[in-house]
């Protein structure tokens, strides 16, 4: 498959609070992600879900449809209902011709909760890890079968955040369960995203490339924010204009084939969508040619 760059809507238009970039249309979005020299784009809330419309839409700006975050209740219900409830968004990633399902576990998940600390996030006890890593397990199975990859996203504020808790859903899923490696997630949780890069490389089957601004990380730990606060404070930003080594990391991932993808959700109003789209692929550009390749 080769490495291939794309973006997430998530620089133009915040999903989480959608106040962020409202009043950006998803075709200057689109627009400006085909001119900087992006291949494909994740969907975000202001795609269309029936499939024709939403080829048509890509279509039209040279771009593919690389995937589109499914949040799970796996903690709550079993592989079987939970495939139902995946049922319209799965035929609509196969329709558009896309090969990976990106999933986060969201039962109990305050990352869109703008008043709720990150200290109140949900958690597994040890005894947890074994039910929800076979659920998962088996639901990836499924998806497998109809040809798409299950790609595991740990993100802030839901059950699945610390490095610890990535190490336990990987020991407690199968190898079927892919990673989605979210440099900015990790570093914000207080992991090391090389760490995890050396430690599951074999089971990393997608990328998240965003940056992190440590003292409004070092902020939001020590006050407690909630996951919103610190992204109006403006926590992520595109790689190379924070304190995550990305060269060593993509070292770390050298063979990896796939899509990274570029994120960092920003207030539009205080970081111009365009400027740093542009800034962040130059950066993946450079990197992916002297690590990667």
């Amino acid at each position: 498959m080769g490495i291939h760059i794309g973006a997430n809507p998530i620089l133009w238009s915040n999903d989480d609070l959608r106040e962020l970039g409202a009043d950006i249309s998803l075709e200057t979005c689109l627009s400006q992600a085909h001119d900087i020299g992006f291949e494909g784009m994740e969907l975000g809330h202001k795609f269309p879900r029936e499939a024709a419309e939403l080829s048509a839409v890509l279509s039209r700006y040279g771009l593919k449809c690389i995937s589109g975050w499914y949040s799970a209740r796996l903690r709550e219900r079993d592989a079987n209902a939970e495939l139902r409830h995946l049922r319209a968004h799965l035929d609509l990633l196969k329709a558009l011709g896309s090969s990976l399902l990106i999933c986060a576990e969201v039962s109990g998940a305050i990352h869109s909760a703008r008043s709720e600390p990150l200290a109140r996030r949900p958690r597994l006890g040890a005894g947890g890890w074994r039910g929800f890593g076979q659920r998962l397990s088996e639901l990836a199975r499924m998806t497998a079968q109809e040809g798409v990859q299950l790609a595991y996203h740990h993100h802030m504020g839901t059950v699945v955040q610390s490095e610890s808790d990535i190490d336990a859903l990987m020991e407690a899923s199968g190898p079927e369960v892919g990673l989605l490696l979210d440099t900015g997630h990790a570093r914000f949780a207080g992991a090391d995203p090389l760490r995890i890069a050396r430690s599951h490389a074999s089971r990393i089957r997608h990328l998240h490339a965003k940056d992190v601004r440590a003292e409004v990380c070092e902020q939001a730990a020590a006050g407690d924010w909630s996951f919103l606060q610190a992204v109006l404070a403006g926590v992520f930003t595109v790689p190379g204009d924070g304190c995550i080594d990305f060269a060593s990391v993509f070292r770390a991932l050298h063979g990896y084939s796939g899509w990274i993808v570029l994120e960092a959700e920003q207030d539009p109003e205080r970081a111009d969508p365009l400027t740093y789209a542009t800034r962040g692929y130059a950066t993946l550009r450079r990197l992916i040619a002297e690590e990667l390749r």
